[in-house]
Protein backbone atom coordinates (compact mmCIF):
# COMPACT_ATOMS: atom_id res chain seq x y z
CA UNK A 1 0.00 0.00 0.00
CA UNK A 2 3.14 2.14 -0.25
CA UNK A 3 1.93 3.61 -3.51
CA UNK A 4 -1.10 4.96 -1.71
CA UNK A 5 0.82 6.85 0.96
CA UNK A 6 -0.99 9.93 2.09
CA UNK A 7 -4.11 9.17 0.06
CA UNK A 8 -7.22 10.36 1.80
CA UNK A 9 -10.83 10.09 0.86
CA UNK A 10 -12.38 12.86 -1.20
CA UNK A 11 -14.33 13.66 -4.30
CA UNK A 12 -13.22 13.00 -7.82
CA UNK A 13 -15.40 15.81 -9.02
CA UNK A 14 -16.96 13.92 -11.90
CA UNK A 15 -20.49 15.12 -11.41
CA UNK A 16 -23.19 15.49 -8.85
CA UNK A 17 -24.90 12.60 -7.13
CA UNK A 18 -28.58 11.87 -7.25
CA UNK A 19 -28.12 8.97 -4.86
CA UNK A 20 -27.50 11.23 -1.90
CA UNK A 21 -31.05 12.54 -2.06
CA UNK A 22 -32.31 8.98 -1.60
CA UNK A 23 -30.21 8.08 1.39
CA UNK A 24 -29.82 11.23 3.42
CA UNK A 25 -31.85 14.19 4.46
CA UNK A 26 -28.73 16.32 4.33
CA UNK A 27 -28.37 19.32 2.00
CA UNK A 28 -25.29 19.50 -0.24
CA UNK A 29 -23.25 22.68 -0.24
CA UNK A 30 -20.69 23.44 -2.92
CA UNK A 31 -17.36 24.74 -1.55
CA UNK A 32 -16.73 28.35 -2.63
CA UNK A 33 -13.04 28.66 -1.90
CA UNK A 34 -10.02 26.66 -0.75
CA UNK A 35 -9.68 26.09 2.95
CA UNK A 36 -6.93 27.88 4.78
CA UNK A 37 -6.42 25.08 7.21
CA UNK A 38 -4.71 22.00 5.81
CA UNK A 39 -6.58 19.68 8.15
CA UNK A 40 -9.95 20.79 6.76
CA UNK A 41 -9.09 20.46 3.09
CA UNK A 42 -9.95 16.77 3.07
CA UNK A 43 -13.19 17.31 4.96
CA UNK A 44 -14.49 19.86 2.52
CA UNK A 45 -14.71 17.07 0.00
CA UNK A 46 -17.33 15.31 2.12
CA UNK A 47 -19.99 17.51 0.60
CA UNK A 48 -19.10 16.58 -2.98
CA UNK A 49 -20.71 13.37 -4.16
CA UNK A 50 -20.46 11.69 -7.54
CA UNK A 51 -22.54 9.23 -9.45
CA UNK A 52 -19.84 8.03 -11.82
CA UNK A 53 -18.48 5.43 -9.40
CA UNK A 54 -20.92 3.94 -6.85
CA UNK A 55 -19.62 4.53 -3.39
CA UNK A 56 -19.98 2.87 -0.01
CA UNK A 57 -22.75 3.66 2.43
CA UNK A 58 -21.41 5.23 5.55
CA UNK A 59 -23.75 4.34 8.37
CA UNK A 60 -22.95 6.28 11.50
CA UNK A 61 -24.70 8.54 13.99
CA UNK A 62 -24.53 12.29 13.40
CA UNK A 63 -22.77 13.00 16.66
CA UNK A 64 -19.54 11.38 15.52
CA UNK A 65 -16.56 13.74 15.16
CA UNK A 66 -16.58 13.41 11.37
CA UNK A 67 -20.06 14.95 11.22
CA UNK A 68 -19.66 17.90 13.53
CA UNK A 69 -20.06 21.43 12.28
CA UNK A 70 -16.86 23.13 11.29
CA UNK A 71 -15.42 20.21 9.34
CA UNK A 72 -15.65 21.25 5.74
CA UNK A 73 -18.57 23.05 4.22
CA UNK A 74 -21.14 20.26 4.38
CA UNK A 75 -23.88 20.41 6.98
CA UNK A 76 -26.36 17.54 7.34
CA UNK A 77 -29.90 18.28 8.42
CA UNK A 78 -30.01 14.79 9.91
CA UNK A 79 -27.67 16.00 12.63
CA UNK A 80 -30.38 18.40 13.69
CA UNK A 81 -33.05 15.74 13.97
CA UNK A 82 -30.67 13.29 15.67
CA UNK A 83 -31.30 10.42 13.26
CA UNK A 84 -28.66 8.12 11.87
CA UNK A 85 -28.58 7.90 8.11
CA UNK A 86 -26.58 6.23 5.38
CA UNK A 87 -24.22 8.71 3.78
CA UNK A 88 -22.95 8.07 0.26
CA UNK A 89 -19.57 9.31 -0.89
CA UNK A 90 -17.44 8.82 -3.95
CA UNK A 91 -14.39 6.55 -3.91
CA UNK A 92 -11.15 8.18 -2.79
CA UNK A 93 -8.98 9.77 -5.50
CA UNK A 94 -5.89 8.07 -6.84
CA UNK A 95 -3.59 11.03 -6.07
CA UNK A 96 -3.95 14.22 -4.08
CA UNK A 97 -2.87 17.42 -5.85
CA UNK A 98 -2.93 19.91 -3.02
CA UNK A 99 0.69 21.09 -2.61
CA UNK A 100 0.47 21.56 1.12
CA UNK A 101 -0.87 18.04 1.64
CA UNK A 102 1.87 16.64 -0.58
CA UNK A 103 4.47 18.26 1.63
CA UNK A 104 2.80 16.94 4.76
CA UNK A 105 2.63 13.34 3.53
CA UNK A 106 4.83 10.77 5.22
CA UNK A 107 8.07 9.68 3.60
CA UNK A 108 8.24 6.22 2.08
CA UNK A 109 10.51 4.93 4.81
CA UNK A 110 7.89 5.81 7.46
CA UNK A 111 5.21 3.69 5.83
CA UNK A 112 2.59 2.39 8.30
CA UNK A 113 2.93 -1.29 9.11
CA UNK A 114 -0.65 -2.06 8.09
CA UNK A 115 0.10 -0.79 4.60
CA UNK A 116 2.56 -3.63 4.12
CA UNK A 117 -0.10 -6.31 4.52
CA UNK A 118 -1.15 -8.15 1.34
CA UNK A 119 -4.66 -7.78 0.00
CA UNK A 120 -5.68 -11.23 1.16
CA UNK A 121 -4.78 -10.40 4.77
CA UNK A 122 -6.61 -7.10 4.61
CA UNK A 123 -9.75 -8.76 3.32
CA UNK A 124 -9.52 -11.28 6.13
CA UNK A 125 -9.32 -8.46 8.68
CA UNK A 126 -12.22 -6.63 7.09
CA UNK A 127 -14.32 -9.79 7.30
CA UNK A 128 -14.59 -9.34 11.08
CA UNK A 129 -16.01 -5.82 10.86
CA UNK A 130 -19.72 -4.97 11.05
CA UNK A 131 -21.31 -3.32 8.07
CA UNK A 132 -21.05 0.27 9.30
CA UNK A 133 -17.33 -0.07 10.14
CA UNK A 134 -16.64 -1.69 6.78
CA UNK A 135 -18.21 1.30 5.06
CA UNK A 136 -15.99 3.65 7.02
CA UNK A 137 -12.90 1.70 5.97
CA UNK A 138 -13.91 2.15 2.34
CA UNK A 139 -13.36 5.92 2.74
CA UNK A 140 -9.72 5.74 3.86
CA UNK A 141 -7.97 5.45 0.49
CA UNK A 142 -8.32 3.96 -2.97
CA UNK A 143 -6.86 0.60 -2.00
CA UNK A 144 -9.11 0.21 1.03
CA UNK A 145 -12.11 1.23 -1.04
CA UNK A 146 -11.47 -1.58 -3.53
CA UNK A 147 -10.80 -4.11 -0.78
CA UNK A 148 -13.82 -3.09 1.32
CA UNK A 149 -16.14 -3.82 -1.60
CA UNK A 150 -14.72 -7.26 -2.24
CA UNK A 151 -17.75 -9.50 -2.97
CA UNK A 152 -16.60 -12.00 -0.37
CA UNK A 153 -17.22 -9.40 2.34
CA UNK A 154 -20.80 -8.76 1.32
CA UNK A 155 -22.46 -12.10 1.82
CA UNK A 156 -23.72 -10.66 5.10
CA UNK A 157 -25.16 -7.31 6.21
CA UNK A 158 -25.34 -6.65 9.95
CA UNK A 159 -26.97 -3.49 11.28
CA UNK A 160 -27.77 -2.85 14.92
CA UNK A 161 -28.92 0.12 16.95
CA UNK A 162 -32.13 1.95 17.62
CA UNK A 163 -31.13 5.19 15.87
CA UNK A 164 -30.10 3.80 12.49
CA UNK A 165 -32.41 4.61 9.61
CA UNK A 166 -32.39 0.99 8.47
CA UNK A 167 -34.78 1.40 5.55
CA UNK A 168 -32.53 3.99 3.96
CA UNK A 169 -29.34 2.08 4.76
CA UNK A 170 -30.66 -1.11 3.16
CA UNK A 171 -31.72 0.80 0.07
CA UNK A 172 -28.26 2.34 -0.38
CA UNK A 173 -26.36 -0.87 0.31
CA UNK A 174 -28.44 -3.02 -2.02
CA UNK A 175 -28.16 -0.40 -4.75
CA UNK A 176 -24.36 -0.48 -4.46
CA UNK A 177 -24.26 -4.28 -4.37
CA UNK A 178 -26.46 -4.44 -7.46
CA UNK A 179 -23.93 -2.48 -9.52
CA UNK A 180 -22.68 -5.45 -11.55
CA UNK A 181 -26.06 -7.21 -11.74
CA UNK A 182 -28.70 -4.48 -12.09
CA UNK A 183 -31.63 -4.75 -9.66
CA UNK A 184 -30.42 -8.11 -8.33
CA UNK A 185 -27.90 -8.73 -5.54
CA UNK A 186 -26.74 -12.31 -6.04
CA UNK A 187 -24.02 -12.34 -3.39
CA UNK A 188 -26.04 -11.36 -0.31
CA UNK A 189 -27.14 -14.38 1.74
CA UNK A 190 -27.57 -13.08 5.30
CA UNK A 191 -29.24 -9.95 6.66
CA UNK A 192 -29.22 -9.26 10.40
CA UNK A 193 -30.96 -6.11 11.61
CA UNK A 194 -31.93 -7.21 15.09
CA UNK A 195 -33.04 -4.53 17.52
CA UNK A 196 -33.50 -1.86 14.84
CA UNK A 197 -36.83 -0.39 15.84
CA UNK A 198 -36.88 1.90 12.81
CA UNK A 199 -37.04 -0.99 10.37
CA UNK A 200 -40.39 -0.99 8.59
CA UNK A 201 -42.10 -2.95 5.83
CA UNK A 202 -40.36 -0.72 3.30
CA UNK A 203 -36.93 -2.02 4.33
CA UNK A 204 -38.02 -5.66 4.14
CA UNK A 205 -39.59 -5.03 0.75
CA UNK A 206 -36.22 -3.72 -0.48
CA UNK A 207 -34.59 -6.96 0.64
CA UNK A 208 -37.30 -9.06 -0.97
CA UNK A 209 -36.96 -7.26 -4.30
CA UNK A 210 -33.16 -7.23 -4.54
CA UNK A 211 -31.93 -10.37 -2.74
CA UNK A 212 -33.32 -13.53 -4.35
CA UNK A 213 -30.44 -15.61 -2.91
CA UNK A 214 -31.18 -14.65 0.69
CA UNK A 215 -30.86 -17.62 3.05
CA UNK A 216 -30.92 -16.07 6.52
CA UNK A 217 -32.95 -13.14 7.86
CA UNK A 218 -32.90 -11.95 11.47
CA UNK A 219 -35.21 -9.08 12.43
CA UNK A 220 -35.73 -9.82 16.12
CA UNK A 221 -37.06 -6.91 18.11
CA UNK A 222 -38.13 -4.95 15.00
CA UNK A 223 -41.69 -4.47 16.16
CA UNK A 224 -42.78 -2.22 13.29
CA UNK A 225 -42.82 -4.92 10.61
CA UNK A 226 -46.07 -6.66 9.71
CA UNK A 227 -47.27 -9.85 8.08
CA UNK A 228 -47.30 -8.35 4.57
CA UNK A 229 -43.57 -7.61 4.62
CA UNK A 230 -42.73 -11.09 5.87
CA UNK A 231 -44.95 -12.60 3.17
CA UNK A 232 -43.03 -10.65 0.53
CA UNK A 233 -39.70 -11.94 1.78
CA UNK A 234 -40.65 -15.61 1.94
CA UNK A 235 -42.37 -15.38 -1.44
CA UNK A 236 -39.55 -13.64 -3.33
CA UNK A 237 -36.63 -15.37 -1.57
CA UNK A 238 -37.18 -19.06 -2.34
CA UNK A 239 -33.90 -20.13 -0.69
CA UNK A 240 -34.71 -18.61 2.71
CA UNK A 241 -34.03 -21.23 5.38
CA UNK A 242 -33.51 -19.26 8.60
CA UNK A 243 -36.05 -16.69 9.81
CA UNK A 244 -35.98 -14.95 13.19
CA UNK A 245 -38.94 -12.67 13.88
CA UNK A 246 -38.83 -12.93 17.67
CA UNK A 247 -40.27 -9.88 19.36
CA UNK A 248 -42.11 -8.77 16.22
CA UNK A 249 -45.47 -8.41 17.90
CA UNK A 250 -47.35 -7.59 14.67
CA UNK A 251 -46.35 -10.85 12.97
CA UNK A 252 -49.14 -13.38 13.36
CA UNK A 253 -48.44 -15.76 10.49
CA UNK A 254 -45.86 -16.94 7.93
CA UNK A 255 -47.25 -17.54 4.47
CA UNK A 256 -46.84 -16.84 0.76
CA UNK A 257 -48.45 -13.85 -0.87
CA UNK A 258 -51.56 -14.52 -2.89
CA UNK A 259 -49.72 -13.70 -6.12
CA UNK A 260 -46.95 -16.16 -5.32
CA UNK A 261 -49.44 -18.89 -4.44
CA UNK A 262 -51.24 -18.47 -7.76
CA UNK A 263 -48.01 -18.71 -9.76
CA UNK A 264 -46.94 -21.97 -8.14
CA UNK A 265 -47.67 -25.14 -10.04
CA UNK A 266 -49.75 -27.89 -8.42
CA UNK A 267 -46.67 -30.13 -8.29
CA UNK A 268 -44.69 -27.52 -6.37
CA UNK A 269 -47.41 -26.86 -3.84
CA UNK A 270 -47.61 -23.88 -1.53
CA UNK A 271 -44.56 -24.63 0.57
CA UNK A 272 -41.77 -22.48 1.97
CA UNK A 273 -38.22 -23.78 2.39
CA UNK A 274 -37.77 -22.36 5.92
CA UNK A 275 -36.18 -24.85 8.31
CA UNK A 276 -35.44 -22.59 11.28
CA UNK A 277 -38.19 -20.33 12.63
CA UNK A 278 -38.07 -18.29 15.84
CA UNK A 279 -41.34 -16.59 16.81
CA UNK A 280 -40.53 -15.97 20.45
CA UNK A 281 -42.63 -13.19 21.99
CA UNK A 282 -45.04 -13.04 19.05
CA UNK A 283 -47.86 -12.57 21.54
CA UNK A 284 -50.71 -12.42 19.05
CA UNK A 285 -49.88 -15.73 17.35
CA UNK A 286 -52.89 -18.04 17.66
CA UNK A 287 -53.73 -21.61 16.72
CA UNK A 288 -55.05 -20.62 13.30
CA UNK A 289 -51.84 -18.77 12.51
CA UNK A 290 -49.77 -21.77 13.61
CA UNK A 291 -51.95 -23.93 11.38
CA UNK A 292 -51.09 -21.73 8.38
CA UNK A 293 -47.40 -21.77 9.27
CA UNK A 294 -47.36 -25.55 9.55
CA UNK A 295 -49.18 -25.98 6.23
CA UNK A 296 -46.67 -23.77 4.37
CA UNK A 297 -43.43 -24.55 6.24
CA UNK A 298 -43.45 -28.34 6.16
CA UNK A 299 -39.65 -28.58 6.21
CA UNK A 300 -39.28 -27.06 9.67
CA UNK A 301 -36.65 -28.66 11.90
CA UNK A 302 -36.24 -25.91 14.54
CA UNK A 303 -39.27 -24.06 15.90
CA UNK A 304 -39.32 -21.72 18.89
CA UNK A 305 -42.66 -20.45 20.19
CA UNK A 306 -41.62 -19.12 23.59
CA UNK A 307 -44.21 -16.90 25.27
CA UNK A 308 -46.75 -17.26 22.47
CA UNK A 309 -49.37 -17.19 25.19
CA UNK A 310 -52.42 -17.72 22.97
CA UNK A 311 -51.37 -21.12 21.64
CA UNK A 312 -53.20 -24.22 22.84
CA UNK A 313 -53.02 -27.98 22.33
CA UNK A 314 -55.05 -27.58 19.15
CA UNK A 315 -52.26 -25.55 17.54
CA UNK A 316 -49.75 -28.29 18.37
CA UNK A 317 -52.06 -30.83 16.75
CA UNK A 318 -51.99 -28.86 13.50
CA UNK A 319 -48.22 -28.60 13.77
CA UNK A 320 -47.69 -32.34 14.05
CA UNK A 321 -49.90 -33.04 11.03
CA UNK A 322 -47.64 -31.13 8.63
CA UNK A 323 -44.23 -30.71 10.29
CA UNK A 324 -43.00 -34.21 11.00
CA UNK A 325 -39.26 -33.43 10.87
CA UNK A 326 -38.97 -31.13 13.87
CA UNK A 327 -35.85 -31.74 15.96
CA UNK A 328 -36.05 -28.79 18.34
CA UNK A 329 -39.27 -27.36 19.74
CA UNK A 330 -39.91 -24.78 22.44
CA UNK A 331 -43.34 -23.92 23.82
CA UNK A 332 -42.05 -22.38 27.06
CA UNK A 333 -44.50 -20.16 28.92
CA UNK A 334 -47.41 -21.27 26.73
CA UNK A 335 -49.75 -21.63 29.67
CA UNK A 336 -52.55 -23.36 27.74
CA UNK A 337 -50.36 -26.30 26.65
CA UNK A 338 -51.20 -29.42 28.64
CA UNK A 339 -50.63 -33.19 28.60
CA UNK A 340 -52.74 -33.45 25.44
CA UNK A 341 -50.30 -31.15 23.68
CA UNK A 342 -47.38 -33.32 24.78
CA UNK A 343 -49.20 -36.34 23.42
CA UNK A 344 -49.19 -34.61 20.02
CA UNK A 345 -45.53 -33.68 20.37
CA UNK A 346 -44.69 -37.29 21.14
CA UNK A 347 -45.69 -38.14 17.55
CA UNK A 348 -42.31 -36.77 16.47
CA UNK A 349 -40.87 -39.90 18.05
CA UNK A 350 -37.09 -40.40 17.75
CA UNK A 351 -36.63 -37.29 15.62
CA UNK A 352 -37.15 -34.96 18.60
CA UNK A 353 -33.88 -34.05 20.35
CA UNK A 354 -34.72 -30.79 22.14
CA UNK A 355 -37.93 -29.92 24.00
CA UNK A 356 -38.70 -26.95 26.23
CA UNK A 357 -41.98 -26.88 28.15
CA UNK A 358 -40.84 -24.55 30.92
CA UNK A 359 -43.62 -22.97 32.97
CA UNK A 360 -46.36 -24.94 31.23
CA UNK A 361 -48.30 -25.36 34.44
CA UNK A 362 -50.82 -27.84 33.01
CA UNK A 363 -48.18 -30.48 32.24
CA UNK A 364 -47.99 -33.44 34.60
CA UNK A 365 -46.39 -36.91 34.73
CA UNK A 366 -48.89 -38.09 32.12
CA UNK A 367 -47.46 -35.78 29.45
CA UNK A 368 -43.88 -36.66 30.44
CA UNK A 369 -44.70 -40.36 30.03
CA UNK A 370 -45.93 -39.74 26.48
CA UNK A 371 -42.71 -37.95 25.54
CA UNK A 372 -40.44 -40.44 27.29
CA UNK A 373 -42.14 -43.44 25.71
CA UNK A 374 -41.91 -42.32 22.09
CA UNK A 375 -39.04 -39.80 22.00
CA UNK A 376 -36.28 -42.13 23.11
CA UNK A 377 -33.47 -40.04 21.58
CA UNK A 378 -34.32 -36.89 23.49
CA UNK A 379 -31.14 -35.04 24.53
CA UNK A 380 -32.47 -31.88 26.17
CA UNK A 381 -35.57 -31.30 28.28
CA UNK A 382 -36.51 -28.10 30.06
CA UNK A 383 -39.47 -28.64 32.38
CA UNK A 384 -38.74 -25.88 34.87
CA UNK A 385 -41.81 -24.67 36.69
CA UNK A 386 -43.97 -27.69 35.75
CA UNK A 387 -45.14 -28.27 39.28
CA UNK A 388 -47.22 -31.31 38.34
CA UNK A 389 -44.10 -33.42 37.64
CA UNK A 390 -43.15 -35.89 40.37
CA UNK A 391 -40.58 -38.64 40.94
CA UNK A 392 -42.69 -41.01 38.83
CA UNK A 393 -42.34 -38.78 35.78
CA UNK A 394 -38.59 -38.40 36.29
CA UNK A 395 -38.23 -42.16 36.74
CA UNK A 396 -40.07 -42.93 33.52
CA UNK A 397 -38.03 -40.30 31.70
CA UNK A 398 -34.73 -41.69 32.98
CA UNK A 399 -35.51 -45.28 32.02
CA UNK A 400 -36.64 -44.45 28.48
CA UNK A 401 -34.41 -41.48 27.53
CA UNK A 402 -31.07 -42.86 28.62
CA UNK A 403 -29.11 -40.54 26.29
CA UNK A 404 -30.37 -37.43 28.05
CA UNK A 405 -27.60 -34.82 28.39
CA UNK A 406 -29.40 -31.80 29.82
CA UNK A 407 -32.34 -31.71 32.21
CA UNK A 408 -33.96 -28.75 33.96
CA UNK A 409 -36.56 -29.67 36.58
CA UNK A 410 -36.15 -26.58 38.72
CA UNK A 411 -39.14 -25.36 40.71
CA UNK A 412 -40.69 -28.84 40.66
CA UNK A 413 -41.34 -29.25 44.40
CA UNK A 414 -42.59 -32.85 44.10
CA UNK A 415 -39.26 -34.16 42.76
CA UNK A 416 -37.11 -35.65 45.51
CA UNK A 417 -33.97 -37.77 46.00
CA UNK A 418 -35.87 -40.84 44.76
CA UNK A 419 -36.21 -39.33 41.31
CA UNK A 420 -32.57 -38.21 41.31
CA UNK A 421 -31.41 -41.72 42.18
CA UNK A 422 -33.25 -43.21 39.23
CA UNK A 423 -31.87 -40.47 37.00
CA UNK A 424 -28.30 -41.10 38.12
CA UNK A 425 -28.54 -44.87 37.58
CA UNK A 426 -29.80 -44.58 34.01
CA UNK A 427 -28.53 -41.33 32.44
CA UNK A 428 -24.75 -41.67 32.72
CA UNK A 429 -24.14 -39.08 29.97
CA UNK A 430 -25.85 -36.28 31.87
CA UNK A 431 -23.85 -33.05 31.57
CA UNK A 432 -26.22 -30.34 32.79
CA UNK A 433 -28.71 -30.64 35.64
CA UNK A 434 -30.78 -27.84 37.16
CA UNK A 435 -32.61 -28.43 40.44
CA UNK A 436 -33.14 -24.82 41.39
CA UNK A 437 -35.76 -24.33 44.13
CA UNK A 438 -36.50 -28.06 44.40
CA UNK A 439 -37.50 -28.10 48.07
CA UNK A 440 -37.43 -31.89 48.44
CA UNK A 441 -33.85 -32.36 47.22
CA UNK A 442 -31.14 -33.12 49.79
CA UNK A 443 -27.41 -33.78 49.75
CA UNK A 444 -27.96 -37.53 49.56
CA UNK A 445 -29.55 -37.28 46.13
CA UNK A 446 -26.73 -35.07 44.87
CA UNK A 447 -24.10 -37.53 46.04
CA UNK A 448 -25.76 -40.33 44.10
CA UNK A 449 -25.77 -38.17 40.98
CA UNK A 450 -22.10 -37.22 41.40
CA UNK A 451 -21.06 -40.84 41.97
CA UNK A 452 -22.60 -41.99 38.67
CA UNK A 453 -22.53 -39.00 36.30
CA UNK A 454 -18.81 -38.28 36.04
CA UNK A 455 -19.23 -36.01 33.00
CA UNK A 456 -21.46 -33.56 34.82
CA UNK A 457 -20.41 -30.02 33.84
CA UNK A 458 -23.11 -27.82 35.35
CA UNK A 459 -25.22 -28.28 38.47
CA UNK A 460 -27.70 -25.68 39.71
CA UNK A 461 -28.85 -26.18 43.30
CA UNK A 462 -29.75 -22.60 44.14
CA UNK A 463 -32.36 -22.26 46.88
CA UNK A 464 -32.00 -25.96 47.79
CA UNK A 465 -31.34 -27.26 51.30
CA UNK A 466 -27.97 -28.87 50.51
CA UNK A 467 -25.07 -29.23 52.93
CA UNK A 468 -21.53 -28.07 52.27
CA UNK A 469 -20.29 -31.67 52.54
CA UNK A 470 -22.59 -32.73 49.70
CA UNK A 471 -21.34 -29.91 47.48
CA UNK A 472 -17.73 -30.84 48.20
CA UNK A 473 -18.53 -34.44 47.36
CA UNK A 474 -19.89 -33.33 43.99
CA UNK A 475 -16.82 -31.21 43.31
CA UNK A 476 -14.51 -34.08 44.23
CA UNK A 477 -16.14 -36.59 41.87
CA UNK A 478 -17.05 -34.21 39.03
CA UNK A 479 -13.96 -32.07 38.74
CA UNK A 480 -15.14 -30.10 35.70
CA UNK A 481 -18.55 -29.35 37.18
CA UNK A 482 -19.58 -25.73 37.79
CA UNK A 483 -21.88 -25.60 40.80
CA UNK A 484 -24.40 -22.76 41.08
CA UNK A 485 -25.55 -22.53 44.68
CA UNK A 486 -26.68 -20.15 47.40
CA UNK A 487 -24.70 -21.62 50.31
CA UNK A 488 -22.29 -18.94 51.54
CA UNK A 489 -20.15 -21.53 53.36
CA UNK A 490 -19.14 -23.24 50.11
CA UNK A 491 -16.69 -21.57 47.80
Amino acid sequence: MGANNGKQYGSEGKGSSSISSDVSSSTDHTPTQAQKNVATSEDSDLSMRTLSTPSPALICPPNLPGFQNGRGSSTSSSSITGETVAMVHSPPPTRLTHPLIRLASRPQKEQASIERLPDQSMVQIFSFLPTNQLCRCARVCRRWYNLAWDPRLWRTIRLTGETINVDRALKVLTRRLCQDTPNVCLMLETVTVSGCRRLTDRGLYTIAQCCPELRRLEVSGCYNISNEAVFDVVSLCPNLEHLDVSGCSKVTCISLTREASIKLSPLHGKQISIRYLDMTDCFVLEDEGLHTIAAHCTQLTHLYLRRCVRLTDEGLRYLMIYCTSIKELSVSDCRFVSDFGLREIAKLEARLRYLSIAHCGRVTDVGIRYVAKYCSKLRYLNARGCEGITDHGVEYLAKNCTKLKSLDIGKCPLVSDTGLECLALNCFNLKRLSLKSCESITGQGLQIVAANCFDLQMLNVQDCEVSVEALRFVKRHCKRCVIEHTNPAFF
